[in-house]
């Protein structure tokens, strides 16, 4: 129960047109049989090497011994699986051993990697997104020597930029780069909350770490960005000795249990050797290449541990008898409890936020395969900039509504939910920490209204609204969707008005009040686009209604028209309350005062 994978192939070939980018130079050796073969491969993977451990790993979370960080040998297991069959170099280059699969079908794939075992899958997520950020801005050299073992599995990468003092305020960093005269930095400090900082799984781990070279300027133009191995390497590129880097500690987490987070000492001993990263005083700007494509993972993560408890919860109402139906007073004998419309409403909810969810992300993917693949320049860069506004969207609403869709799984089975003998009380402590990592929820909503919004002269902002028009005007075309296609367009006057009217507060009044309340309008823009997502799905849905008499495809997409209902329906109608407050400025929580509390 990792996937509908109906769905998935719905939201690639359907909804995406993902088959259309093998047209491309390329990815003209790839097929839609090509893609199907890699999921496929993707979806064994993950039903035998990462779900049967989901649980021990949650039991048995890494254990501190002698200074080292020891992990249940599952994991080990699991990840010489998923670099074996190609998949953390997946999408590269072919001459790098890559299969040069599109980003989409890549994520695709990754999706049954987090359904089966979201703690184990982080380990390898985060060497694709490290191995990604050498090969864009790594010298030849460094690419050289770190890319290979980390693209074959014998190498792992991690993220070093949070410090205790300073969390997610960056430009607070303390950790020091001493130059050396053969080039290279000692590098001096502490880093908290490192995912996959020590483990026992890989020969060696590669931390892209951020640090301010001696002299740098204050703030976040100061800051520099490193290659700093758990071990230094020989002159045959093999682990040697242990470099200056000590784990001190792990941290004891809530869920996502089977993933070391870490407190990591720099140069205890003044011997951490690093390696400088492109120029100097731009390492935030080459990390952001990390950290937009770990948002997009994380979205990707919430969403699945949200289908995964879905799945789970529809296949306990399906079978769970207990109740009768509220006409029958108390005659006959049991029923499903899938049965009961309140059930049903429950179930409906995670449908749209899963299957949304996974749309959202699969779309931010296929903007991503467009910004580097797409004929003309001036489709590169339209992907680009709504791949920009998107991201902090599909960070944030995919974490929020993952949780809350685990917690009505919870609700479906209820007393039984609330134990450890059914899965779907982990899936909600290991998705819990979606809303915070790789930049909270409220960090993104003032990027998103912040930064985003009015990034190249809002560029990103008017190319979503030109998309949204279209699917307007597709669904003008079906009756059966004029209520829905109503309230999308009656949305989207909403989003356009407040966006405007923030942002003349920003202008006028500085923003201390615009900014007040942007996490209001970044749940706002989260249900615009999903809505728009969900109604593009529902007039594919009608299209496929009128030409198929297969009964189980029948129900598919009467399925899938059902959650666009239930989304534009129960869910949409709230931006219009959002609207009426960001408008207003409302300067509730601005004036509150900690004497009041």
């Amino acid at each position: 129960m990792l996937i509908n994978d109906r769905d998935l192939q719905f939201l690639l070939y359907e909804l995406l047109d993902a088959e259309g980018l093998t047209k491309r130079e390329r990815y003209a050796e790839h097929s839609r049989d090509t893609f199907n073969a890699a999921l496929e491969t993707a979806r064994q993977i993950a039903e035998e090497q990462f779900a049967p451990h989901n649980r021990k790993g949650d039991e048995h979370e890494p254990e501190f011994r002698d200074g080292k960080a020891v992990t249940i040998p599952e994991t080990k297991t699991a990840w010489r699986a998923f670099a074996e069959a190609g998949f953390i170099a997946a999408h590269h280059d072919a001459e790098l051993g890559g299969m040069q699969l599109p980003t989409i079908v890549q994520q695709a794939c990754q999706s049954h990697f987090f359904a089966a075992n979201v703690s184990t899958a982080a380990y390898p997520f985060l060497t694709i997104a490290a191995s990604n950020l050498l090969h864009a801005h790594g010298s030849p050299e460094q690419q050289a020597v770190w890319l290979p073992p980390m693209l074959e599995g014998r190498f792992a990468g991690t993220m070093a930029l949070t410090e205790p003092h300073a969390g997610s305020s960056l430009g607070d960093l303390r950790t020091r780069a001493i130059p050396q005269p053969d080039g290279s930095y000692r590098i001096v400090g502490n880093k908290i909350y490192i995912s996959g900082g020590d483990q026992d799984i890989t020969d060696n781990i590669v931390h892209m770490t951020l640090a301010r070279i001696e002299g740098a300027p204050d703030g976040v133009k100061g800051i520099s960005l490193f290659i700093v191995p758990k071990f230094r390497l020989d002159a045959d590129g093999n682990p040697a000795e242990r470099n200056d880097v000590t784990l001190a500690g792990l941290l004891h987490k809530m869920g996502y249990r089977g993933t070391t987070s870490t407190v990591l000492n720099f140069g205890d001993h003044g011997d951490c050797h690093g390696y400088l990263v492109g120029e100097p005083h731009k390492g935030l700007a080459y990390m952001f290449h990390m950290m937009n494509e770990a948002r997009i993972g994380v979205g990707v993560g919430a969403t699945m541990l949200a289908y995964t408890g879905y799945l789970h919860s529809l296949d306990f109402a399906r079978n769970r008898p207990q109740g009768r139906p509220v006409d029958r007073k108390g005659e006959g004998g049991q029923i499903p409890i899938i049965q009961h419309a309140d059930v049903r409403r429950m179930l409906l909810a995670q449908k749209a936020y899963a299957e949304g969810g996974l749309a959202l992300c699969l779309y931010a993917s296929r903007l991503f395969d467009d910004t580097t693949s797409a004929a003309e320049p001036a489709e590169r860069e339209r992907a680009q900039q709504l791949l920009d506004l998107m991201t902090p969207v599909v960070k944030s609403w995919t974490a929020e509504y993952g949780v809350k869709a685990n917690d009505l799984a919870i609700q479906v089975l209820g007393g039984s939910g609330y134990t450890r003998d059914y899965p779907v009380e982990q899936f909600y402590r290991d998705n819990r920490l979606n809303p915070i990592h790789e930049g909270t929820n409220g960090i993104q909503a003032l990027d998103l209204l912040g930064r985003k919004m009015g990034q190249a002269g809002g560029a990103g902002f008017k190319a979503l609204l030109e998309d949204v028009g279209r699917t307007l005007a597709e669904a003008s075309s079906h009756r059966p969707l004029a209520d829905l296609r109503e309230r999308l367009g009656a949305a989207r006057d909403a989003v356009v008005s407040t966006a405007a009217a923030l942002a003349e507060a920003g202008r006028a009044q500085g923003p201390a009040r615009s900014l007040a309340n942007a996490s209001v309008f970044l749940d706002m823009m989260g249900r615009f686009t999903v809505s728009w997502l969900w109604l593009r799905q529902a007039v594919l849905a009608e299209n496929a209604l009128s030409s198929s008499p297969d009964a189980q495809a029948q129900a598919f997409y009467q399925g899938k028209r059902q959650a666009a209902r239930y989304y534009l329906r129960w869910e949409l109608p709230a931006v219009h309350q959002q609207a009426e407050l960001l408008k207003s400025l409302d300067d509730t929580t601005l004036e509150m005062r900690d004497a009041w509390f």
